[in-house]
């Protein structure tokens, strides 16, 4: 990939140091808002968690938490029944497998109940610091087809294409800065080409000039 090496270095520029949008303290916490964060916008997320933490403020908590009580508190986020499920018997596991710490690896994390490979990495990159793979989101899957960087629409084969083309050293950052750019500039419907820092080097740019691959 002839333009990677070019277009990292500008999104450095732009974006060079952008941790998760969600809100957390421990990993722990960072573990449930992704969670909850699945067909969920990290914003609404950011408004829920507030109370979910200060009730249930360790994985011990809030795995003897009443089902119905997190239902009530997570409502807003969507699929709230299987999502309050998986938060009680994922710190369930946390605690009796565990010892009360969210595991570091990635085998161990999708034991998890509610954990599949993008949470996961979400977890071992921004609370770890471990870069075991690339998060692939949507703007992620959106930018990364806009750029030529995949050809898949399968997020694991995406992830296997980033892996394949990017230093390791980059795995945690990268996923960040393609989604605060897919946030700033390159929306889904109306993609901002003209003013965007990667146009010249963008394909779906230079196919339709000014407009991208809307």
């Amino acid at each position: 990939m002839k333009n990677i090496s070019a277009i990292i270095k500008i999104l450095k520029k732009e974006y060079p140091k952008v941790p998760t949008a969600l809100e957390y303290s421990n990993i722990f916490e960072l573990l449930i808002a992704v969670i909850l964060s699945a067909q969920c916008t990290d914003k609404q997320v950011n408004l829920v968690v507030p109370q979910l933490f200060k009730k249930y403020k360790k994985p011990a908590d809030l795995a003897k938490a009443n089902l119905k009580n997190i239902e009530k508190i997570i409502r807003s986020t969507g699929f709230y029944k299987s999502k309050a499920l998986s938060l009680k018997e994922t710190a369930k596991k946390i605690v009796e497998k565990f010892g009360g710490t969210v595991p570091k690896t990635m085998t161990e994390l999708l034991s998890l109940r509610g954990v599949a490979r993008k949470t996961a990495n979400v977890v071992l990159g921004n609370g770890y610091s471990i870069a075991a793979g690339i998060v692939v989101d949507t703007h992620v899957k959106r930018l990364a087809f806009r750029l030529g960087f995949s050809k898949n629409t399968n997020p694991l084969k995406i992830e296997r294409d980033l892996m394949e083309i990017t230093n390791k050293k980059n795995w945690i950052w990268l996923p960040n800065a393609l989604i605060n750019h897919g946030r700033k500039i390159c929306a889904a419907k109306k993609p901002n080409c003209e003013n965007c820092p990667l146009k010249t080097l963008c394909p779906s740019a230079k196919a339709t000039p000014g407009k991208g691959d809307t």
